[in-house]
């Protein structure tokens, strides 16, 4: 047995309703394991503390707060329902349900999705023809689509244009600057040349 099984079986054993090979294990446990069995004597102790509390009554007042919030309080609407709650609750109860209130929300959400990108103003019957609909969010997506392959096919072609003019700068040999014979007139003093 080990310290995990103690905490699940602890309960019992404090109570006196663990019978058999279980408590002796435990028993073996505890006398092993020091941090099980002080858990084992705080939680004996709470027990008996709890034993030794007083059963104390209820004030009146609390009574008289109960009954109010179950008559007339805020609690009133939970326990007696509106009258439109108990006319229209039966058919309105399964609609305002999570997840056929999500889907609801979902389906407006879509249509104003596609009224959007359509840029229908008014949306009309024919509107909605699913086939309609298919098409022209097919149409979408497939000019996306193309929008980004020429978008990356641009990038690639000012990739290897500039690949190229890199190789062709790295090839052309460095061409040193001319070298005359003659070295420079110096400029006398005066300032002119002769």
């Amino acid at each position: 047995m080990n310290c995990a099984d103690v905490e699940i079986l602890l309960a019992d054993f404090v109570d006196g309703t663990l019978r058999g090979d279980a408590a002796s294990a435990l028993e073996v446990h505890l006398a092993g394991c020091a941090a099980c069995s002080q858990l084992a004597r705080d939680s004996a102790e709470a027990v008996a503390f709890m034993e030794r509390v007083a059963v104390v009554e209820a004030p009146p007042e609390l009574v008289t707060r109960i009954l109010f919030e179950v008559t007339a309080g805020p609690s009133r609407a939970v326990i007696k329902p509106s009258l439109a709650r108990r006319l229209f609750g039966k058919w309105l109860e399964p609609v305002l349900q999570p997840r056929i209130a999500m889907s609801m929300a979902l389906t407006i959400l879509s249509f104003a999705i596609i009224g959007r990108s359509t840029h229908v103003r008014q949306l009309t019957p024919s509107d909605l023809d699913p086939v309609k609909v298919f098409t022209a969010a097919e149409d979408r997506v497939v000019r996306w689509y193309n929008r980004g392959v020429k978008y990356y096919e641009s990038m690639r072609v000012v990739y290897e244009i500039q690949t190229r003019l890199k190789e062709w700068a790295e090839e052309q040999p460095a061409q040193p600057a001319p070298q005359t014979d003659t070295p420079p007139q110096q400029v006398p003093a005066g300032g002119e040349k002769k």
